[in-house]
């Protein structure tokens, strides 16, 4: 027990150490300054400039940037659902796959493109080496740097400068962030047994003289950026509980720190374009120790057991159902709660043999989607319910709203009541309908409460560009691919528009000079306010699905039936 706790503390230690280091690199990257990597890279983007026809320091209005966006991503979806529907007939296919069906691919395509890597396909046996790389792994990059883009955008706007150049912003995130530490995290896993080869499945003989087929591919490189680019999709169907894909407590490692690394230095950047720290400060450990805490939740369910297993067996064991051993309770508690904090969704153990506690915690973490949230909307998700919490304060001390000193005014609530409410429409209205329909939509593979928690789960991975699932679920069929795209799709863009529209409307109002009576928003007080509104908010929204979910299920188990 004391190891367990133990490893999780030692892993949440580095990433506390990494975040000023982390946040103040990106910082510099996207306000211009200098950094180690421009002697190289400065050359290489002209040329990419160039040949793109942008101006790198043309700044872009608001709608511009929402159509830059939204331009590049249906481009970059159309070559991609092309590629995988041609990979037949294209390089790296020594297994010779043939077409994915067209929902599938679809499917398939519009959440790598959100980030949110949502896999309803095995793919091992259905993808080329080319379709995962140069298909999926060019949007695992892509995606990545356009949420990332669209995050420090969101951040400028709050700061009172304007929203910057998406393609300026979009490659810089893919040649000065996520490309270097891709390599850097690839070669340390092939180092540590990950595969990288191109080579095709290796047939071997067993010692019971059968067959066996052993899966293997350019399984580093595409590993790497699915960690750090918060993107969660697995070269196999076991994701990282794959031996190949995280052979060892120190890939392990790297993998939990690969993920949790951009999602929390963001805080920081934020406090070093608002020359602000200590906001910065507040707000981080604010998260953290929600964070911990649902740490701690999930991991106590999971030492504690079964106590149906455990009152037959007459001993106290750790819920070992759905873990990998090399691995431990306590790695996957940590894991668990991690992939859906930081809207990774990456699994290294089966999520559906989580303990109710631990799907209460998984769960949450998908409503409320800044703890600590995806690759920079989940930052912007955080100020949010900042802006929520100013304007309720604002009203119950008969102050004007305001942040840092601009006035809340209508349009930006009306902006984040969008943001806010687009994410429970998509996740309960599908859910009430597939819930309508158990034999012909829902796919349901368990009964009573654990059921209604597997099919919530899905809508609230797609719509939280999380990924992950409740396996078990019947989910490669029409309704699944075309209802869950939906909701990919709703739960990526619209809240972008909505956060960018908001972040221009802020910077475009004056600061006045601070007073005795300016209302401060980066104070203790403010801050744990903050914390209870966003925990209100998120209960009273998803409260019932919860209470019908995890909660019975766990009370019910309490119960001993």
């Amino acid at each position: 027990m004391g190891q367990g706790f133990l490893q999780i503390a030692l892993t949440l230690s580095i990433v506390v150490l990494i975040t000023p280091q982390l946040g103040r690199y990106i910082a510099r990257v996207f306000l211009g300054e200098n950094t180690i990597l421009d002697l190289i890279l400065n050359p290489i983007e002209k040329i990419l400039y160039i040949l793109a026809g942008v101006r790198k320091k043309e700044e872009m209005t608001v709608w511009q940037y929402i159509r830059a966006v939204i331009y590049s991503n249906l481009v970059m979806g159309i070559s991609v659902y092309a590629l995988i529907s041609f990979q037949r007939l294209l390089p790296w296919n020594p297994n010779r796959f043939g077409t994915p069906t067209w929902d599938i691919l679809l499917h398939t395509t519009i959440s790598f493109l959100t980030n949110t890597d949502q896999q309803h396909y095995t793919g091992e046996t259905t993808l080329s080496y080319f379709s995962q790389t140069a298909a999926l792994g060019f949007l695992m990059f892509t995606s990545a740097a356009t949420g990332l883009s669209v995050g420090i955008a969101f951040i400028r706007g709050l700061t009172g400068r304007k929203l910057g150049n998406f393609y300026f912003d979009i490659t810089r995130a893919i040649t000065r962030i996520l490309l270097p530490l891709s390599i850097i995290g690839a070669i340390t896993l092939i180092a540590l047994g990950v595969p990288q080869t191109f080579n095709e499945t290796l047939v071997v003989q067993t010692l019971e003289g059968g067959t066996q087929y052993i899966a293997r591919g350019p399984v580093a490189s595409f590993e790497m950026i699915k960690m750090l680019g918060e993107n969660g999709g697995g070269f196999f169907g076991a994701n990282s509980a794959h031996p190949f894909e995280n052979p060892n407590g120190a890939a392990n490692l790297i993998e939990i720190i690969a993920m949790l690394a951009i999602p929390t230095s963001l805080i920081y950047t934020y406090g070093v374009f608002a020359n602000n720290l200590k906001q910065t400060w507040l707000l981080f450990w604010t998260v953290f120790i929600i964070f911990v805490v649902l740490i701690w939740i999930t991991a106590a369910g999971e030492l504690q057991g079964n106590p149906l297993i455990n009152n037959a067996l007459g001993v106290q064991l750790p819920n070992l159902e759905g873990k990998e051993l090399r691995l431990g309770w306590a790695e996957t508690a940590l894991w668990a709660v991690a992939t859906t904090a930081t809207m990774c969704g990456a699994v290294n153990g089966m999520q559906d043999s989580l303990m109710p506690s631990g799907i209460f915690s998984t769960l949450f973490n998908m409503f409320l989607q800044i703890i600590w949230g995806g690759q920079g909307t989940g930052t912007a998700y955080l100020f949010i319910y900042l802006i929520l919490t100013v304007f309720i304060t604002g009203l119950m001390v008969g102050r004007t709203p305001e942040f840092f000193g601009r006035k809340i005014e209508q349009p930006e609530i009306v902006l984040a009541s969008i943001v806010f409410l687009i994410h429970p429409i998509v996740v309960l209205i599908p859910s009430a309908i597939a819930l309508a329909y158990p034999i012909s939509l829902s796919g349901i593979s368990n009964p009573g409460f654990h059921g209604i928690s597997q099919v919530v789960y899905e809508y609230a991975s797609a719509s939280a560009n999380n990924g992950s699932g409740l396996e078990g679920l019947k989910d490669n069929t029409l309704w699944w691919n075309l209802s869950t795209s939906f909701s990919i799709l709703a739960g990526r863009y619209i809240p972008i528009m909505a956060m960018l529209l908001l972040a221009d409307s802020m910077s475009h109002k004056p600061k006045p000079p601070e007073t005795r009576g300016t209302f401060r928003t980066d104070s203790l007080l403010f801050t744990t306010v903050t914390a209870g509104v966003t925990i209100i908010l998120g209960l009273l929204t998803f409260f019932p699905v919860l209470a019908l979910g995890p909660i019975a299920e766990g009370f019910k188990l309490a119960g001993g039936s």
